[in-house]
């Protein structure tokens, strides 16, 4: 039994120290690991992952309300459009949201083109929450 006893010892050693690697490497935050906001919550005019009817262009308007999780530190709105199949955009925003409405004007966008807008929002206190989406739109 004693030998029983060597084995068993070492291998709870192991067990022990496996959980608490899986459980320290499941951290839920941002650079620090400790970032406890509510994830961001977004309505988008137009609306995500929707396809826009042809309009004659070239300037469209998008809406974007924060409607919860807005970070007390305030966040950064990402706009992106390009055509469809392009990874090069041709209209790109940067804003420091500190409120819940903001609004854009999508300019210069090419005729007969289906086109993809890419919005990120990323809280200024916690990098990893972070809200995403996208839709399509073209101009006649």
């Amino acid at each position: 039994m004693s030998g029983m006893k060597k084995l068993f010892i070492p291998a709870l050693i192991v067990l022990a120290t496996l959980v608490t690697l899986s459980n320290c490497s499941k951290g839920g935050g941002g650079g620090n690991g400790s970032c406890s906001e509510a994830a961001i919550q977004v309505t988008t005019t137009p609306a995500v992952n929707s396809t826009e009817p042809a309009a004659p262009g070239p300037n469209f308007s998008l809406a974007v309300n924060i409607t919860g999780g807005f970070p007390s530190a305030g966040a950064t709105i990402d706009v992106k459009a390009r055509p469809d199949g392009n990874n090069t955009p041709f209209f790109t925003s940067s804003v420091n949201a500190v409120s819940g409405v903001n609004n854009f004007s999508i300019t210069n966008t090419p005729a007969s083109t289906t086109c993809i807008v890419e919005i990120t929002i990323t809280s200024k206190s916690c990098n990893t929450n972070k809200w995403t989406g996208s839709y399509r739109y073209s101009r006649k």
